[in-house]
């Protein structure tokens, strides 16, 4: 499936009642504000939770049974370098896809999705987001020197605020296994000491397995599932933790002047990918319950219950460059200011890299045999 990308499209528009340029949202003073001539402005909703927090039935949304409210229909074209699917805003019918750089053409087509429920907005602004870039650019070995002042001076990076799935389960595990229990045994054994043959003795350890049984509960609170396929998970995994304690409610204000990507990943997809981190804990959870010194699970049986889901967007900001003839991305996580991303190696830096190493070891080699 391809990826999608809503941008900030005609269906809200937010003109500045000065100049009537459009507004966007400014993290720095939490408001609507106009690029042009300075004006903000406040927005209804602004801080409210109940509806972020909120946890809606995933098994009513398998089976299809979302109100019509929760629903919504958006107009999409497809990259054609990298798959990506991108909203227009109003009358425009070219630019430059925001994950790899390309130029698209507007091609749409309707899609019909669940919205989003919650959204930590950007906190970061694109300047401070762009200095955490450079900083961490700067900290690349073999990097070339030409991509990072390329970067630095770049066009600015896109505010995208990208689609996740959080959900809540009830789990109940039983399981069967065994404990192990270090113990030490006393071995002789033979060895040369000075030319001749002595018998010395050495602690050995074994495990002793015995057999267990048990049963463990855990409930799971917003396992965070990515949801969507735009971005490598190596690098948007690695902007983690987020603080979900900080989600509002969603409003289109806070989309104002930056894009919203939507889903991918449908529901049930995500759910089985949370179903594996929820596991992986479990497991943690009955290794300890074991106990002893080594455990071995031979059999485990999880039953989930209470199961919800929210859809949520978190905001991040992203770079894609051109080097040679290749697309880089960089990501900034809009909260925090953590930074990933592709690099490209320097060819010459490596080389001399490799040729300093050399110098150094022949140098220790002649001062070696100078001293013999």
């Amino acid at each position: 499936m391809s990826e999608d990308i809503i941008e900030n499209s005609g269906d809200f528009r937010f003109p500045c009642p000065v100049c009537g340029s459009e507004m966007r949202f400014d993290p720095a003073v939490n408001k609507l504000k106009c690029p042009y001539c300075g004006h903000e402005q406040d927005f209804d909703g602004e801080g409210e939770t109940a509806l972020a927090n909120s946890e809606q039935d995933f098994q009513a949304a398998l089976d299809n049974h979302v109100p019509d409210e929760d629903m919504k229909e958006i107009r999409t074209t497809t990259c054609d370098n990298c798959g990506a699917r991108v909203e227009f805003e109003g009358g425009s019918y070219s630019k430059n896809c925001p994950f790899c750089d390309s130029p698209i053409v507007l091609a749409p087509s309707l899609i019909r999705q669940i919205k989003p429920k919650g959204v930590i907005p950007f906190v970061l602004p694109e300047k401070e987001a762009r200095a955490a870039m450079s900083a961490w650019l700067g900290k690349l070995w073999f990097a070339p020197n030409n991509l990072k002042e390329y970067a630095r001076k770049g066009r600015k990076m896109q505010g995208i605020y990208v689609p996740y799935w959080t959900y809540d389960a009830q789990s109940e595990s039983d399981y069967v296994g065994q404990r192990g229990t270090y113990y030490y045994v006393s071995q002789t054994y033979t060895t040369t000491v000075n030319g001749k043959s002595v018998t010395r003795t050495r602690q050995v350890r074994k495990i002793r397995w015995r057999r267990t049984s048990g049963h463990v509960s855990r409930f799971f609170d917003d396992v965070l599932i990515l949801a969507s396929r735009s971005l490598p998970k190596r690098f948007t995994d690695q902007l983690a933790p987020w603080g979900l304690s900080s989600l509002m409610d969603f409003s289109p204000n806070y989309i104002a002047g930056y894009g919203a990507e939507a889903y991918s990943v449908e529901l049930k997809e995500g759910f089985d990918e949370a179903e594996v981190v929820m596991d992986r804990v479990i497991r943690e959870l009955v290794y300890r319950k074991i106990g002893g010194d080594e455990q071995r699970i031979n059999a485990l049986s999880t039953k989930l219950s209470e199961i919800t889901y929210k859809h949520v967007l978190l905001p991040v900001w992203l770079a894609a460059y051109k080097y040679e003839g290749k697309t880089y991305r960089f990501v900034v996580n809009g909260q925090t200011g953590k930074v990933k991303g592709e690099r490209p190696w320097s060819k010459i830096k490596i080389a001399l890299a490799i040729l300093a190493g050399l110098v150094v070891v022949v140098g220790v080699v002649l001062v070696s045999q100078a001293s013999q």
